[in-house]
């Protein structure tokens, strides 16, 4: 919140200035700690959080414990519980408090309000004690005489219940920014005592059966940073979204970092491996440009508050605001305080981090951090998928926040004086929440904003209360109405989607502790990096085939020759271009760190589990729906017999395209150092070619056995089995792909309807199948499968575990259902539980002689 800047508060409570020799007294206990209501930081350290608060405490441990190793924080000094403690009692205020709070129900709102303002009011007219005012004025001084003359502070409350394992009290009260001169200072204080005593935070101490009067509260005054010259965000040492333990998220903007808290812009985003980040190695998962529309800078014309806010130019929007040196600064200073704290309290702490970057200085400080909570109260070992069912028509989509569909009614408003008319179970369309919305949030549906990121108000809130939220939609208000039903679907790590009307959908709720091993490796079919963190906390092997073809079409959008050869592309075609790369310092590097960040999300995900990506197996006729793709592809009759697979690859047209996408994945593995990246070739027709691809992928820096690379054959083709010892010279091993090998076996294209009765159950492809599995036994190479096979016919995962198959690939829906197939295959089970498991295959499964 801003401070209100130039009031007189001396003038206002009629006292006057107390004399110089007092100050000079203050000023020399407050050096030799002896002071009763002031510490400087370097006096203390977490054993004092009942004195000084968490947030506090926390300050002064980094500050006093970890500057030898980089970590900056703002000098300053902590008010303490104590002086809250005085405050209220001097102005005999416990009683008449107390009294107005007793029988408050935090559902009447209208009661609420009212004893919010009553209490509020006592508060912001007390005076404070005159020994406290000399004490804060004095520490005030002292920071004059360090940094010069009306020095400019941030004030912020420091509670001792944030971060309880139950629920959260970070940012319940107020913080002022840019306070300058004693007389701001105790209003400022004076403000942060009031917030106490807010609608939102009596009713978050009311559901959280608390009495208000129970929280005792520091403030902590710190020199400010300027980073409203500069940037400033939040990290995380986790994924909040997921509760992966192994990514540190940064959200960043420009200017002074209120406006993330509020959700006032779509910050930028940055997402980084912890187990591999070193010194010399950032390994940056994914870079996220946000719209950055706003920046908080100063306003010091003694005029109201001492913030405002200001546009941000367009170049400035259209490039990212941290350097990758800076991300990678931000993210060794996150883990060094998440190892900290974890050897302080002997437990895992996942650490939610507020730093901004100073203007003037260059230097990142850290100006609050706290155990990230919301997170850790939802870690279950229950897995819980979800499925829609129905197709509507999509209204709008931003950042996703939980992990559910929703449906329901929704409730536009587009200010707070409005949310009186919010009724339980409504989904709540707005601009963006703040504060004072809390107390009408408590029953509703799911939250949707215009504005905002991670870690904005609403992604908070919707945390807190376990409901999904999408935040950052740029314009649900305006698509969505009220009294419209819709569908919000968060089931995907990153993105959220608002749907028309009701849709259909279901939900699996599995158990961990339900999963038998099985000596059959089984793995995940898995494309979207969005979903990696999501689903790498299955007990699967690894993921048997990453499709790089989605990666390309979903993510990156653009033909890559249209990057390449940009100057002869249309104007619509430029501008588009010009619009999906912004932020990146040129064409390829865009499609080579895009497709890089993909991968390598997915890598880490599930390292050092390995993980397995086809190279790009697109027909002609789908990589000309990209944009730019139609003037580079020619119109085949046959494509999926055409320029596909390894011939694409050696094709003059293609070559440098190629390129590419080889050094994205060497950039993954040497780079990032994710060499648990492993690589599969598709559509190779003939030995002699496979060698040549290895020969091709040598020289872009893909050379088979340098850091443990292993090149894998799609197993796709009639030719792939008949000539298996041959392409086996070659390659490491077989990954099967059942639809390509179904379809050039039998003559038939699996899409066609005109076809029925023809399948992968086919005695013939199932002898193919068999001689593949064979070959490789025989020759001790790899053999898996990853087609969609296995998921589609129970009956065909049986027989392949009868064959002895390495490992099997499914789509990640189907891992618990087919887990139980292969257990009970295994153990020879009757499978006689469920009709499901007991499907009768429409032809024998056996191989002919």
């Amino acid at each position: 919140m801003e401070t209100v800047a130039g009031m007189n508060f001396w003038g206002k409570n009629k006292k006057k200035r107390v004399q110089a020799e007092r100050l000079r007294q203050c000023g020399h206990a407050l050096e030799n700690g002896s002071l009763q209501y002031v510490k400087l930081y370097s006096q203390l350290g977490f054993r004092d959080r009942d004195t000084v608060g968490l947030k506090n405490a926390a300050l002064a441990e980094m500050s006093n414990n970890l500057g030898g190793q980089g970590i900056r924080v703002p000098d300053g000094y902590a008010i303490t519980t104590a002086a809250y403690q005085y405050f209220l009692e001097s102005n005999q205020l416990i009683p008449t408090i107390s009294a107005a709070l007793k029988d408050l129900a935090v559902d009447d709102l209208s009661s609420l309000r009212e004893t919010s303002r009553q209490v509020s009011d006592l508060v912001s007219k007390a005076n404070f004690p005159e020994d406290l005012a000399e004490e804060i004025d004095a520490a005030y001084i002292a920071l004059e005489q360090k940094y010069g003359s009306n020095i400019d502070v941030a004030v912020r409350s420091s509670s001792t219940v944030e971060g309880l394992p139950s629920a959260s009290f970070a940012g319940q009260q107020v913080s002022c920014l840019n306070v300058r001169g004693p007389e701001n200072l105790m209003v400022a204080c004076q403000q942060v005592f009031t917030s106490l005593f807010s609608e939102r935070a009596i009713a978050y101490c009311l559901q959280h059966e608390l009495n208000p009067m129970d929280i005792r509260v520091s403030i902590g005054v710190q020199k400010m940073v300027r980073s409203d010259l500069s940037v400033s965000g939040v990290m995380a040492t986790l994924d909040v979204q997921t509760g992966f333990q192994n990514v540190i998220a940064i959200s960043s903007s420009y200017g002074l970092g209120e406006n993330i808290a509020q959700g006032a812009v779509n910050p930028d985003e940055f997402t980084v491996f912890k187990p591999l980040l070193t010194e010399l190695r950032t390994p940056i998962l994914k870079r996220h440009l946000g719209e950055k529309a706003v920046r908080m800078v100063y306003k010091n014309d003694g005029n109201g508050p001492a913030t405002r806010n200001e546009p941000v130019l367009e170049n400035d929007r259209a490039r990212f605001s941290l350097s990758d040196e800076d991300i990678g600064l931000l993210a060794r200073q996150g883990r060094i305080i998440e190892e900290y704290c974890f050897k302080q309290q002997e437990t895992f702490c996942p650490m939610e981090i507020e730093w901004a970057k100073d203007g003037e200085d260059g230097e990142v400080y850290i100006v609050q951090a706290r155990r990230e909570s919301a997170r850790a109260r939802n870690e279950t070992r229950i897995y819980q998928d979800y499925q829609l069912l129905d197709q509507g028509w999509f209204l709008a989509g931003g950042k996703s926040v939980g992990h559910s569909v929703v449906t329901g009614v929704a409730r536009v408003i587009q200010t707070v004086s409005e949310i009186h008319k919010l009724q339980p179970g409504e989904i709540l369309v707005t601009p963006k929440t703040g504060p004072d919305w809390e107390p009408a949030l408590s029953h509703v549906a799911a939250i949707v904003t215009d504005s905002g990121g991670p870690c904005c108000h609403a992604a908070t809130t919707a945390r807190e209360l376990g409901v999904p939220a999408v935040v950052g939609c740029n314009d649900a208000t305006q698509v969505i109405s009220t009294g419209d039903e819709i569908t919000v679907v968060c089931i995907e790590r990153d993105r959220g989607q608002i749907y028309d009307g009701k849709l259909a959908y279901k939900m699996d709720e599995r158990v961990f502790s339900d999963i038998t091993k099985t000596e059959t490796q089984l793995m995940l079919n898995l494309s979207n990096p969005e979903d990696a963190f999501e689903y790498a906390a299955l007990p699967v092997a690894g993921v048997g085939l990453v499709k790089m073809e989605y990666i390309i079409n979903h993510l990156i959008k653009v033909h890559p020759r249209a990057l390449l050869e940009y100057e002869g592309q249309a104007p619509d075609v430029q501008f588009m271009i010009d619009e999906i790369t912004a932020g990146y310092s040129d064409r390829r590097s865009y499609y080579i760190n895009r497709l890089a960040e993909s991968l390598g999300m997915i890598a880490a995900a599930f390292y050092p589990r390995p993980v397995m990506v086809r190279l790009s197996d697109f027909q002609s006729n789908e990589y000309a729906t990209l944009y730019g793709g139609d003037c580079f592809e020619n119109n085949e009759e046959n494509p999926k017999l055409g320029l596909r697979g390894a011939a694409r690859y050696f094709s003059p047209e293609f070559a440098e395209s190629f390129s590419l996408e080889c050094e994205a994945i060497r950039y993954v593995r040497n780079e990032m150092g994710l060499s648990n990246l492993q690589v599969i070739a598709p559509f190779v027709r003939t030995p002699e070619e496979g060698g040549q691809l290895l020969t091709l992928m040598a020289r872009h820096g893909l050379r088979q056995g340098d850091n443990e690379l292993k090149v894998y054959l799609m197993c796709e083709t009639p030719a792939n089995v008949l000539l298996a010892d041959e392409f086996l010279q070659f390659f490491d091993g077989f990954s099967i792909g059942t639809d390509d090998l179904l379809q050039l076996t039998m003559g038939v294209d699996s899409g066609s309807s005109l076809f029925t009765g023809i399948d992968v159950r086919n005695r013939a492809v199932l002898k193919l199948i068999y001689l593949a599995i064979d070959a490789c036994h025989r020759t001790g190479r790899y053999i898996g499968i990853s087609g969609s096979a296995p998921s589609d016919y129970t009956e065909i995962t049986r027989w392949l575990v009868g064959q002895g198959i390495g490992s099997i690939s499914f789509e990640p829906q189907s891992y618990f259902k087919m887990q139980k197939v292969v257990a009970c295959a295994e153990s020879k089970s009757t499978l006689d539980e469920t009709q499901e498991f007991n499907a009768p295959p429409k032809s024998p499964l056996r191989i002919p002689a």
